[in-house]
């Protein structure tokens, strides 16, 4: 009986592996028939309850396991699919089950670790695999139930009016039909990459962009798309992913910060391509990376819930903003800025605040709370009066810096100017134009969006990538910006004024 029992099991098992194969097979050639531009089509009830199955072990899993924010996946399927139980789909990464760090605190929602991608079909090169007829943004079921259409994201690019859109092979841009077209936005450049591009930003002369990927920080000329150069610490470990989440420029371009999961910052001396500091202290991974206007002093933001400056001359930490004022939700930071003048210094955190420090003394000003979810990015307007901010719960925020702001009165609070809906899923990016004038933001929907500040509204909507659009940059220099994604892409694209009509 044992023995027929045994061969009953090794049958179930074999059959069980040669269907998992056979789905396998069924599925790479969907891909393969979505990559050369036919429609979606959803996966087997076979491939369906399995993952099903597997949320169900990741859900018992989570309740298991002590609280805190999971740490990145070491494994997954990146792109389209549910996120371990308990973690938000940050940047669209679906991982395997959660971990958590030592001690239970809590670490940043992993927007910017990446899982793998799915391969191209065999004997296709990997840029005509990675064209679609059009990148399809997540169904609006506002718009499948007949409701009214309140949101960019809800239309049909396919019945809006020529001069209301502007399309290219992979790509398109819809404009709002309630208020006059003032920008044309064409494709320039696509960089890609072999890993998820978790950071983009420009030098300040809008000559070069630096990217942040798995191991390497890549230099592309703005005006070629040609690779300049690629950063690589060849001392770090090399067991497992090493993920460069943040970079930005000095002012003067001469050496570029680095921030990455070992919990290292790195300062790159650009034209020597050589570490010229590596500067530790924090705790967690760094997520967030800002120079001083005047380029002597480095911003940087953990998951240790410390926002920290660093002396570029030195090397040295020069202070540290802790986050005492804890609430139920820990309070790891995502994202760092400093204002215009180098006065004031802001953090985003997990715990849904926004906390400005003053610099001089060290001192906390104020803590602003207003959004429903974490925080995940903040920044400066150009003129110091204003704070923009985006979160998980699907918005942006702008600010009133009220007495914090240059020309404030020591009477005027911190208010919220307005609220600014368009996104149907995490915001995760957020810019100002040089000029103002402009906001830019990117989006786990995968779309980034401009937005006018005066008013709000939302002036266009690109859709131009096949995953979460997790940075956005505007250049200082020139009316360029570049986005980052989940689909190891980066692209480079031009944004043009149009005169009134």
């Amino acid at each position: 009986i044992q023995a027929v029992q045994q061969n009953l099991y090794e049958l179930e098992r074999a059959h069980h592996k040669i269907r998992q194969q056979y789905e396998e097979e069924i599925q790479r050639l969907r891909r393969e028939l979505e990559a050369r531009g036919g429609p979606p089509v959803p996966p087997s009830p076979f491939l369906q309850q399995q993952q099903q199955q597997q949320q169900q072990q990741q859900q018992q899993q989570q309740q298991a396991a002590p609280m805190g924010l999971a740490q990145p996946h070491s494994a997954g399927v990146y792109g389209g699919g549910m996120p371990p139980a308990g973690e938000p789909p940050m940047g669209g990464y679906m991982g395997a089950a959660p971990g958590y760090a030592a001690g239970g605190k809590e670490r940043k929602p992993n927007a910017m670790t990446p899982t793998q991608v799915a391969p191209p079909p065999q004997g296709m090169p990997p840029q005509q695999a990675a064209m679609v007829r059009r990148p399809s943004p997540p169904p609006a079921r506002g718009a499948a139930m007949g409701k009214a259409v309140s949101q960019l994201a809800d239309i049909d690019p396919d019945t809006v009016p020529a001069n209301l859109k502007r399309e290219g092979a992979d790509w398109f841009v819809i404009f709002n039909p309630k208020i006059p077209r003032a920008l044309n936005i064409e494709h320039v450049h696509t960089l890609d990459h072999t890993s998820v591009v978790c950071c983009v930003k420009f030098s300040n002369d809008g000559k070069y962009l630096a990217t942040g990927c798995n191991r390497t920080t890549q230099v592309w000329s703005v005006a070629t798309g040609a690779k300049e150069c690629v950063l690589a610490d060849e001392t770090a470990a090399k067991n497992g992913d090493l993920y460069i989440r943040a970079v930005c420029f000095s002012p003067d371009g001469k050496y570029l910060v680095t921030g990455a999961e070992d919990k290292q910052i790195r300062i790159w001396d650009v034209a020597k391509r050589t570490i010229r500091h590596t500067l530790s202290g924090h705790d967690q991974d760094i997520y967030s990376l800002d120079f001083s206007p005047d380029g002597s002093t480095i911003l940087s933001g953990s998951g240790d819930r410390t926002v920290r400056l660093w002396s570029l001359e030195s090397g040295k930490e020069v202070c540290k903003f802790t986050i005492e004022d804890m609430g139920p939700k820990d309070a790891g930071v995502t994202s760092v800025a400093f204002s215009p003048n180098g006065k004031l210094v802001a953090a985003a955190s997990l715990d849904k605040m926004i906390r400005i420090w003053d610099v001089a003394t060290g001192n906390p000003l104020q803590r602003i709370d207003g959004h429903k979810d974490s925080v995940y990015a903040v920044a400066f307007s150009p003129d110091g009066q204003s704070l923009l901010s985006g979160s998980l719960d699907k918005t942006l925020r702008i600010w009133d810096l009220g007495r914090y702001g240059v020309a404030g009165r020591s009477s005027d609070m911190v208010t919220c100017r307005s609220t600014l809906v368009g996104h149907k899923d995490f915001v995760l990016s957020v810019a100002y134009s040089p000029d103002g004038a402009w906001i830019v933001s990117g989006s786990k929907d995968r779309g980034v969006q401009f937005w006018d500040p005066r008013t709000s509204q939302t002036q266009c909507m690109l859709q131009g990538h096949k995953n979460s659009v997790i940075s956005v940059a505007l250049s200082p220099s020139q009316p360029v910006f570049a986005t980052g994604s989940g689909d190891c892409r980066a692209r480079i694209w031009s944004y043009d004024s149009l005169p009134p009509i």
